[in-house]
């Protein structure tokens, strides 16, 4: 594996109240030297929820994106409050985006999102044994929430309702685990994340 271009100088170029635009200028290992420009968070952490109702579907959303100026299907989602943990977030948003709260959630790990360019990143939770649940939200308005057959999500990407690669790409890591879940255990794994477990579950008191 090559190693990491050496950091020569950070400019900051232009500042807002959630993000950062720099300018880092690097030295590669071969002496080449560039200038890559990069969007950084305010140290900003979020949660993606793979919430489902039951085994077989999933809940989808339909809510209003300012990038592309225009309602997009994804996967619930916020921010986590500072004495929050990534758990106790998804908890949260899920209650707040769409009225139910899990007897269950297991973070599946991290997206990065365009890491050529930005710094954010994304957990992935799971969330099962799904319970009615108030709780006021920041949203501007209701999100439209859809009960989805997870055998449609397929057709729902090839058909371009689904696009948000977030959202893909969490659907993705919840299948496999559910996968893996029902399939007899091994003693080795191929391909070891690293010490400890890939993921972390939490069941969750009612």
């Amino acid at each position: 594996m090559r190693t990491c271009p050496t950091i020569l100088k950070t400019e900051l170029l232009a500042e807002s109240g959630h993000f950062q635009i720099e300018a880092l200028h690097l030295q590669f290992s071969n002496g080449q030297q560039r200038v890559y420009e990069r969007l950084r968070g305010t140290g900003y952490r979020s949660v993606m929820l793979v919430a489902m109702p039951d085994p077989l579907h999933v809940l989808l959303v339909h809510e209003y994106a300012v990038g592309v100026e225009n309602t997009v299907l994804g996967l619930p989602k916020g921010g986590a409050e500072p004495d929050e943990d990534y758990l106790q977030a998804a908890q949260r948003e899920l209650c707040e985006e769409v009225g139910l709260r899990a007897g269950r959630l297991t973070e599946l790990g991290e997206l990065t999102l365009a890491p050529g360019h930005l710094c954010h990143r994304y957990q992935v939770v799971l969330a099962e044994d799904l319970s009615p649940c108030l709780l006021e939200g920041d949203e501007p308005e209701p999100l439209e929430c859809l009960r989805v057959p997870l055998t449609q999500i397929p057709e729902l990407v090839a058909c371009g309702d689904l696009h948000e690669a977030r959202a893909i790409a969490a659907l993705f890591m919840a299948i496999g685990a559910l996968a893996r879940r029902d399939q007899p255990s091994v003693s080795a794994s191929p391909l070891p994340c690293g010490e400890g477990a890939c993921s972390r579950s939490a069941a969750q008191p009612s």
